[in-house]
């Protein structure tokens, strides 16, 4: 395996696409180790780890922005890791306020699914009357849609 590898090389290795990594160099919160001379990005075994926690903090749903300040905790020698259980617990407390908001919604669905008459035309459809009349309501605040 070589030392350094290309954007596509690192791009194929992690399973994302070469605008993905271009993104985050524009987000400051990965770059390359090098350039050729013609040009050409090359990544380091470092980088490779930087795109694997990225990928990983945002399956955990993780803001680009939460990580790069994880990011940051991760290379500064007085940090502690008290401080990222804290974001950690900040995110768990996120997930689950998400969490309760989509059991409201399937709840609220399935209350629409029950009025449904299915042999009923359209114009008499409770679901789209539904859809029409009533405000959904849900737990999540807006900014954060």
């Amino acid at each position: 395996m070589p030392t350094e590898l290309t954007i596509g090389q690192l791009a194929k290795d992690a399973g994302v696409h070469i605008e993905t990594i271009r993104y985050y160099e524009r987000r400051h919160i990965l770059g390359p180790t090098s350039r050729l001379p013609s040009g050409y990005r090359l990544y380091n075994h470092e980088a490779q780890r930087r795109l694997r926690f990225i990928k990983n903090a945002q399956a955990l749903g993780f803001t680009l922005h939460e990580i790069a300040g994880l990011l940051n905790l991760r290379v500064t020698s007085a940090a502690r890791c008290g401080e990222v259980q804290r974001k950690a617990e900040a995110k768990l407390k996120h997930v689950e306020a998400k969490v309760r908001d989509l059991q409201s919604l399937a709840a609220w669905l399935r209350r629409l699914i029950r009025t449904c008459r299915a042999r009923r035309r359209t114009a008499h459809c409770p679901i789209l009357a539904s859809l029409e009349n009533e405000e959904v309501h849900s737990t999540t605040s807006e900014q954060e849609k």
